[in-house]
């Protein structure tokens, strides 16, 4: 769709409080939309679409328990070889089976 907007104007945006109210999510970004249209409609009592501008900006409400974000650490080199050798295992195997 073109919006006349650039990528860096093509924001997500997560409001999230300590209150009970829902977790509100307006996006342009079209994997994250079809992924909460489709628990939306899979879950209309959890997530539902509350807005859009016609112009490829949707708004959801999401249930605050069904939410969830995460922080992760970068892989050591460590555990980069470690998981290299496990697939390597795991390669091997199913090549002799």
């Amino acid at each position: 769709m073109i919006t006349n907007k650039t990528k860096s104007q093509k924001t997500t945006e997560i409001y999230f409080d300590e209150t009970p109210a829902p977790v509100v999510i307006r996006t342009h970004n079209t994997n994250l939309k079809k992924r909460l249209l489709a628990f939306a409609e899979k879950f209309p009592s959890l997530c539902r679409l509350t807005d859009d501008d016609g112009l490829g900006y949707l708004s959801f409400e999401i249930d605050k328990k069904r939410f969830a974000y995460r922080i992760t650490e970068p892989y050591t080199e460590e555990r980069k070889a470690m998981a290299r050798a496990k697939i390597n295992e795991i390669n091997n195997k199913e090549d002799i089976g």
